[in-house]
């Protein structure tokens, strides 16, 4: 395929990544306004503030995945090619998170979590279509190469600093966006294990993610 036939097809790709998260998210904001339920944990909004189920929404690691992936992808669409110190740890940041969230709502918590309607069709658009989406994207599309142990270090200052967040303010409020990340029922010890997991887990995409950028064929 040649470059300019690449740089269009990255453009309606990423295009529609972007359509799909936008569409999501603006059918979860609609359902919070309205009291409905949450597509992350399914809690509605009978007896939530409105300003708190806000914040909880913005707290959750895929929503961030997703916005994050959101400027990524109109980035891409702006300049297939874009690059830049800053731009690859975002990149590499929204690979991380956009796939841990597709693997842990798919392993751990689709079972836990029951939605119909509107809710049902966000948590599609945020963790089915936008993580495996954006992964084929990166895989076919690229741009590669731009990942480097460098930028994998500066791409775990984020989720690190999310976990900092969610344990801090849950001492406050003992509301914590995930079951297996909830001291009040598993105790410290088992959420930071956890949590550990989690973070292994991203190393270990993190590594492969790296091998492949320099493997797989260039994409510019």
């Amino acid at each position: 395929m040649r470059v300019s036939d690449r740089a269009a097809v990255s453009r309606w790709w990423h295009g529609l990544i972007a359509v799909v998260i936008l569409a999501s998210l603006t059918l979860q904001l609609v359902l919070i306004f309205t009291g409905g339920a949450d597509a992350n944990s399914g809690e509605s909004g009978t007896e939530i503030g409105l300003g708190t189920r806000l914040w909880r929404l913005f707290s959750f690691f895929t929503i961030q995945s997703n916005l994050i992936v959101l400027a990524v992808a109109i980035g891409l669409v702006l300049r297939p090619a874009r690059d830049g110190s800053v731009w690859r740890v975002v990149r590499l940041d929204s690979l991380l998170g956009i796939v841990i969230t597709g693997l842990v709502f798919d392993i751990v918590l689709s079972q836990q979590v029951h939605l119909t309607g509107g809710a049902l069709v966000a948590t599609i658009g945020l963790h089915y279509i936008s993580p495996w989406a954006t992964l084929l994207a990166w895989l076919v599309l690229g741009p590669r190469p731009r990942l480097t142990w460098q930028t994998v270090g500066y791409a775990f200052v984020w989720p690190i600093a999310w976990l900092v967040y969610i344990f801090t303010q849950g001492a406050f409020t003992d509301w914590y966006p995930y079951p297996f990340l909830d001291v009040t029922d598993l105790g410290l010890p088992t959420a930071l294990r956890n949590a550990g997991f989690v973070l292994v887990l991203g190393l270990a995409l993190a590594a492969g993610f790296k091998t492949l950028d320099r493997k797989l064929p260039t994409r510019n």
